[in-house]
């Protein structure tokens, strides 16, 4: 593939620690590895990471003003952002848009304003989302307005492409031969997450008289903390020999504080706290056995470091967690206390016996997930929006208009006042009046930057 310029595009990035940021970042990585030319969107982190910063190997994050207001995503606000994306979009010389997250305010917008400047777009969701619940019904809208004029969609699992279509109403339904038939848009693709396997490479071999089970995790209800609570207390009843190791932060932290205290299981139960990205695999390590209770989970990239660190995994069998590793080497649960006492219970007797090869485990994870192998995938659909024709304004409002009786006319009307406001830019700011950036990308120059160099060039 010809090399281009992409703007990544999200309300979720370095410093935060998540998937998704790590996945903007290690694709961001390898397509400047390739040759691409790649800048990151996002909004700015207090108290004072705003404006632009540099980060190995020369990739640009450009931190705009904007404050989060909850699980560091921004307001939707359509407008203020425009200013700033064109600019930056134009004087960067970019020619494509991946934005990321359904729950990104900033990449929503990002995909309404590029069509303006003829720049291609391209969605890619991490999560699972409902279709009852008043947040979900309002995402679900706002979705299916971005979706309605996207180029590609990348799913990170096939549970995962099935719950986009029908958030996002990707999707048609025709008759033939009396029969209902759903056809689904061509342009929704599979694309799994990977993972740098020799960051996470087993430990020296352990004895099985004392089995430590770790669990990593945001402690939050989707996460299913509420069914590790009860839980852990009859596990440690049931085998003695058993430690647990839990990481992380959040609202559920008291309850699982609440129930050691209770049990009196300080010796047997272990709060780490929050754990830096760097600090995962030194955490994995001690332990045989990792847990994941998840209630919703799209893909699950902890469960990849946990597999590739050599430990056996118990996980709740719900979204695309069934996709990612072989059966012998996951026990699965359905979202129950007594299931998953039972496969906590059958993992630890696959670890008392030998059963589990941590060195074979590591090998196979850097067989299936490597990130050479996403990024070529993620270039084959790059490669197909830029070579697709572009829908004009007209076609738009079309499709826009479609999304129903109420929704329709307010993002037609949205994307009608969007247009006037670029135009109004325009003659505002001319473009011939742009300091733009040299348009030929020369990865070494970056890399190889001298401290007089980035003093001229004004990086951070």
């Amino acid at each position: 593939m010809k090399p281009i310029s992409i703007a990544m595009i999200s309300d979720f990035f370095h410093p935060d620690v998540g998937g998704v940021e790590n996945h903007i970042y290690m694709l961001s990585a390898n397509l400047i590895r390739k040759g691409h030319k790649v800048i990151v969107i996002t909004h700015s982190r207090p108290p004072d990471r705003v404006g632009i910063r540099w980060l190995l190997p020369s990739l640009k994050v450009y931190y705009l003003p904007f404050v989060p207001i909850a699980s560091w995503a921004t307001l939707p606000n359509f407008f203020t952002f425009l200013p700033y994306f064109r600019s930056i979009v134009l004087r960067e010389h970019i020619h494509l848009i991946h934005a990321h997250a359904s729950l990104s305010s900033l990449g929503h917008e990002g995909i309404l304003h590029s069509h303006l400047m003829g720049i291609r777009t391209v969605f890619t969701d991490h999560s699972l989302f409902g279709f009852e619940d008043a947040a979900s019904i309002l995402t679900n809208k706002l979705l299916a307005g971005t979706l309605r004029n996207v180029d590609a969609v990348i799913c990170v699992s096939h549970t995962g492409r099935e719950n986009t279509v029908l958030r996002g109403e990707l999707f048609k339904l025709t008759h033939e031969e009396d029969s209902p038939k759903l056809e689904v848009n061509p342009n929704v693709y599979v694309i799994p997450n990977a993972l740098v396997a020799d960051r996470f490479l087993p430990g020296p071999p352990t004895s099985t008289d004392i089995i430590t089970i770790v669990v990593l995790s945001r402690l939050v209800y989707r996460k299913g903390i509420d069914l590790l609570v009860p839980t852990v207390p009859r596990i440690c009843k049931a085998f003695p020999n058993v430690r647990f190791l839990i990481g992380g932060d959040g609202p559920k932290l008291i309850d699982l504080l609440q129930m050691r205290e209770k049990h009196l299981l300080q010796d047997q139960i272990e709060l780490l706290g929050p754990i830096r990205h760097n600090d995962v695999r030194s955490v994995l390590i001690r332990g045989s056995i990792y847990v994941n209770t998840s209630l919703t989970e799209s893909f699950g990239i902890a469960i990849l470091e946990a597999a590739c660190a050599g430990l056996y995994v118990v996980s709740t069998r719900v979204g695309g967690v069934p996709e990612i590793l072989p059966e012998d080497m996951i026990s699965f649960a359905e979202p129950d206390e007594d299931d998953v006492f039972r496969a906590i219970s059958e993992a630890i007797s696959i670890i008392s016996q030998g059963k589990h090869d941590p060195l074979q485990a590591h090998e196979r994870m850097k067989m299936f997930y490597d990130w050479d192998q996403v990024t070529e995938r993620t270039e084959k659909v790059y490669d197909a929006v830029v070579k697709s024709e572009q829908r004009d304004l007209w076609e738009r409002m079309e499709r826009t208009m479609q999304l129903g009786l109420f929704a329709g006319p307010i993002y037609t009307i949205i994307l009608i006042v969007d247009c006037l406001f670029f135009m109004f830019l325009e003659w505002w700011m001319p473009r011939e009046d742009m300091d733009f950036v040299e348009r030929h990308w020369d990865q070494k120059r970056f890399v190889n930057l001298t401290s007089s160099e980035s003093e001229k060039e004004n990086i951070p």
